[in-house]
């Protein structure tokens, strides 16, 4: 009999529930947009309750769509958004505050002031990664500083704190938990260990007792309540890492990008971290259960599939997402119009908080299509940044990128990528690999696939997309990117 292993893919714009047969196919699924709450500018928020309600939605029309009752489920893994950060009472489930986003920027001055005399790398050595807005510890740090409700949870020893999973976990299982990828992206835990560092909780002034307790990626947490009742809860990545694991990158060397509401290129180095002197980060990819802690470099680009919902809710330029690259294929070229969209800074390899995003090279010849065109080669340019850190660091080239995500369906924007990468791009037949490696985690844990190796036969090509483009044309386009890129920092 087919076993079915369910997904919870709670992300930056919506929340969604896919089901997966043994064989990795789609069997249901439902998702629901969620909305973006921007306080003041540079400050993005989430309502954590309209999360929850969402994801209860989502796994019930799923499965009704199905024809399938929870108990028709083996397993059930969770990924999600990282570094968004929830604060809540322990004694009574409420949230405290509205969850603050990855995206959000209102922790630059705690990062200075925790940088000041060190340097933006001071925690680097322990955590892998640098002093920046994106990560969860500064942003516990902030709620505490500024929310009373939060400062006085504190005080009781109430207080607990968690990015999305653990949110999702704690409501749907009742344990306070995160497992060692989220963990790896708060700035609070040691990689080496994957425990929380005592050091920097003190720098920061959060209480351990805050913390949640880390654990395996694949591995049983509990039995689900709700919609879920009963069924084993196995599973927990984040985001990224799930899209690693859902495109088998389970080797050294192995790479993958999603191409998502941001744009994260991910490369497994293995059993032993590898740090970045090119503005990578170096992180947990995942830990089965009782396995060695298995590590990468990622390369973390903030806004990708968000520049072209700006397209559309920002400056009305096309009415729906989809439209975008028949408007981009309206014109042969970007017309020299590059749109660099540095909206809360520049993540990856620049790691610049003071950038803001520019359009360069308007003339009267530019037109929505060339608009349209930049705003896709955007993500491609960013991609191609990363890469080349990656090769720095790591001394790996890539000989193939695997792609997922919402826009690897548009076929302009993976054939402007492999030309600007100059290898090939391969987009495999099932493209939500994230939600696939969180039920790929979970399955593992409670015995739908025996290995990771028994899930080989389950990946397969869409399409192979082989660069076309001359390398001095190549090499001229970089050039004009890098170009533009200076042209938005010192903005703040």
């Amino acid at each position: 009999m087919t076993a079915l292993v369910g997904a919870i893919d709670q992300g930056t714009t919506s929340s969604r529930f896919i089901i997966f047969d043994d064989s990795g196919r789609i069997v249901g699924q439902s998702q629901e947009e969620h909305r973006q709450i921007f306080p003041r500018p540079g400050w993005v928020e989430h309502d954590p309750g309209e999360i929850i309600e969402s994801i209860w939605r989502v796994i019930g029309r799923a499965l009704a769509d199905a024809g399938l009752t929870a108990k028709d489920l083996t397993a059930v893994g969770i990924t999600n958004q990282r570094e968004t950060t929830v604060a809540w009472d322990r004694r009574t489930g409420l949230p405290l505050h509205n969850a603050i986003v990855w995206q959000d920027t209102r922790t630059a001055a705690i990062c200075r002031a925790l940088a000041e005399g060190n340097g933006p790398d001071r925690f680097r050595p322990i955590t892998g990664l640098p002093l920046a807005t994106y990560f969860s510890g500064p942003k516990l740090a902030w709620l505490l500083q500024e929310v009373p409700a939060v400062a006085a949870a504190a005080k009781s020893g109430a207080l607990a704190f968690g990015t999305i999973d653990a949110w999702i976990v704690s409501n749907l299982v009742g344990r306070h938990v995160t497992d060692v990828t989220n963990a790896s992206r708060t700035l609070l835990m040691e990689l080496g260990a994957a425990a929380w560092s005592e050091e920097i909780c003190e720098a920061m002034e959060i209480p351990a007792s805050s913390l949640p307790e880390i654990v395996s990626s694949s591995g049983r947490v509990g039995l689900g309540s709700g919609p879920l009742e009963g069924v084993p809860i196995s599973g927990v990545l984040g985001d990224q890492q799930a899209a690693l694991f859902g495109q088998l990158g389970f080797g050294s060397g192995a790479a993958k990008n999603t191409y998502g509401t941001g744009c994260f290129l991910l490369l497994n180095t293995g059993a032993s971290p590898v740090p970045s002197q090119h503005g990578l980060l170096t992180t947990a990819a995942f830990r089965l259960e009782e396995g060695p802690l298995i590590y990468a470099l990622e390369g973390s680009v903030a806004v990708a599939g968000s520049l072209v919902q700006w397209l559309r809710d920002n400056l009305g330029l096309i009415e729906s997402a989809t439209e975008v690259e028949k408007l981009a294929a309206s014109v042969e070229d970007n017309g020299d119009v590059y749109l660099v969209p540095a909206f809360s800074g520049l993540f990856a390899p620049h790691w610049r908080p003071d950038a803001r995003g520019v359009i360069v090279g308007l003339t009267r010849f530019a037109t929505r299509g060339h608009i349209a065109r930049s705003a896709l080669e955007a993500t491609a340019f960013q991609t191609q940044e990363v890469a080349e850190a990656m090769r720095a660091d790591s001394g790996i080239a890539l000989q193939e990128l695997r792609v997922d995500g919402g826009m690897v369906r548009n076929d302009l924007l993976m054939q402007f990528q492999a030309d600007i990468l100059g290898i090939p791009v391969v987009r495999p037949v099932v493209a939500e690999t994230t939600a696939l490696g969180a039920a790929y985690a979970a399955g593992l844990a409670e015995g739908v696939w025996s290995s990771v190796s028994e899930l080989d036969s389950n990946w397969e090509v869409d399409r192979r997309f082989e660069p076309e483009m001359a390398e001095d044309r190549r090499q001229a386009l970089v050039d004009r990117w890098r170009q533009a890129v200076r042209r938005t920092l010192d903005w703040v």
